[in-house]
């Protein structure tokens, strides 16, 4: 049960750190807008990095191939599931631009459908 948890928690910060990397140059326009794409391209890596730093423990410690609860397919099912929780959260509190829309929750309604499937014994 603790190394499910762990698995998830970590899968949690990882994609923080994910999030930001990937759409944080969108969010924080403003502030970054006189760097060159190559310097934004660089603190992304920057950020992807801490980004590892937590994902690869967490499939590590939640494989079962390592003696964690997870399969690799729950594994990467668990992974989409929080990414798109964690983007949905940094969309709705930094990108003011977008908004969320019943297709997005329809979709995401597929997506706990299809953790309900891989999980299924």
């Amino acid at each position: 049960m603790l190394r499910g948890i762990s698995t998830v928690l970590l899968l949690v910060v990882s994609n923080a750190f994910m999030t930001l990397a990937w759409y944080g140059h969108i969010a924080f326009k403003s502030r970054l807008e006189r760097f060159s794409m190559a310097a934004i391209v660089v603190l992304s890596w920057g950020i992807a990095l801490f980004e590892y730093c937590f994902q690869v423990p967490a499939n590590r410690i939640g494989s079962a191939e390592f003696g964690g609860p997870f399969s690799i397919w729950e594994l990467k099912v668990i992974q989409e599931v929080v990414s798109l929780t964690v983007f949905t959260l940094f969309a709705l509190v930094f990108m003011r631009s977008d908004t969320l829309r019943w297709n997005h929750l329809a979709g995401f309604a597929c997506l706990v459908l299809a953790v309900y499937f891989i999980f299924r014994k």
